[in-house]
């Protein structure tokens, strides 16, 4: 740890300039072929990669011909892909997925809880709204999961528990996009009651890697391209399409989406990890990548609130995007420590630097 510290690997929170708090963050920057391009920290820690596995969990759907078997649309595969804000519009669309896939709120192994945006919080307590399975910000991912099960002919019952066969088919998916054997991918249960697939940091980068490389080799080979790489593209263009059914309202991964107008997707995990695939242009070949760029990071204490401003500041050292992109990122990106008076008290400052490998 100290010679983390040394070499500057945090971000700083300071309050009235008063150095408060010090956050170690891992980070990897990697190429369409898995070369690592630049690290922070530990490009290699283990990493549990909680909510960013979304897009994963929504492949076996989509290559099995699920999408088109239940009526889905690509606004409702965004949702499947996202950690929604529980607003009006993503019930709504939650409720009629389920119709669609002839799917009950109780067959749901997620519980409710309160929803990430405070604003919808607030009106449901007013209310006395009690928050059921379908309110919980992983429900489309879970309806996804259940509609994918049926799709390659397995019961919906206990589709969230490992020994599943949708699991199964998640697992080899995982192993088939990270190059990891079955013994190197671990897996934990997450908050939403799923199982969430624990890999190095670069192969989550590489991960997200792949499904922008997919996007660019649809739109360079058309139908000759596998079946993997043509759902892979749906995904990542469904994400970008409807960027409000990947968060809500004020949230990091829809602005960042709608930021940069489909040059990439983002997608944040639980307890600090986040995930960004950028399709290759002039900026990421003078990176030294080959095709697409895979971004991951990981808050070594887990602070949610650290992970959105690290990931601009990332962003930002890589010079992707337009100045003018990153500057649309701005107030994620300043980190403002603000009190319950809603008076600024503080912020963060970005000291580290990314190193080329």
């Amino acid at each position: 740890m100290g010679n983390i510290l040394f070499n500057g690997d945090f971000v700083v929170s300071n309050r009235s300039g008063i150095v408060e708090n010090r956050h170690l963050v891992n980070a990897a920057v990697v190429d369409a072929t898995g070369k690592l391009l630049h690290t922070l920290g530990d490009p290699s820690r283990m990493t549990i990669i909680r909510s960013a596995a979304k897009p994963v969990q929504a492949i076996p759907l989509v290559e099995s011909g699920g999408m088109e078997q239940f009526g889905f649309d690509d606004a409702d595969l965004a949702l499947m892909c996202g950690s929604h804000n529980s607003e009006d519009r993503h019930i709504e669309r939650a409720k009629a997925m389920l119709i669609k896939s002839g799917v009950q709120e109780s067959d749901l192994q997620c519980g409710g809880h309160q929803s990430i945006n405070p604003a919808v919080t607030r009106a449901w307590i007013q209310k006395g709204f009690v928050p059921t399975p379908i309110y919980s910000a992983c429900s489309g991912n879970h309806i996804g999961v259940i509609a994918g099960a049926k799709a390659i002919g397995a019961s919906a019952v206990n589709y969230h528990t490992l020994d599943h066969l949708i699991q199964n088919r998640i697992g080899s998916i995982m192993e088939d996009l990270t190059g990891l054997s079955s013994d190197e991918v671990k897996w934990a249960l997450d908050g939403c009651n799923m199982y969430s697939p624990a890999t190095p940091l670069q192969s989550l980068a590489l991960t997200y890697a792949s499904f922008a490389q997919a996007v660019d080799d649809v739109e360079k080979d058309g139908d000759s391209v596998s079946l993997r790489t043509q759902a892979m593209a749906r995904i990542y263009n469904a994400m970008v399409q409807y960027p409000e059914n990947v968060a809500g309202e004020g949230r990091f991964c829809t602005s960042l989406i709608e930021a940069y107008g489909g040059a990439l997707i983002g997608k944040g995990g639980g307890d600090g990890c986040y995930a960004i695939g950028v399709r290759e242009s002039q900026q990421t070949r003078r990176l030294g990548a080959k095709g697409a760029i895979g971004i991951a990071l990981k808050v070594e204490d887990g602070n949610y609130a650290i992970m959105d401003p690290t990931a601009v500041e990332l962003l930002e050292q890589l010079q992707i995007g337009t100045a003018e992109i990153r500057r649309r990122l701005g107030h994620f990106h300043r980190g403002q420590i603000k009190n319950s008076a809603g008076v600024v008290t503080g912020h963060l400052s970005f000291p580290f630097k990314l190193r080329a490998t």
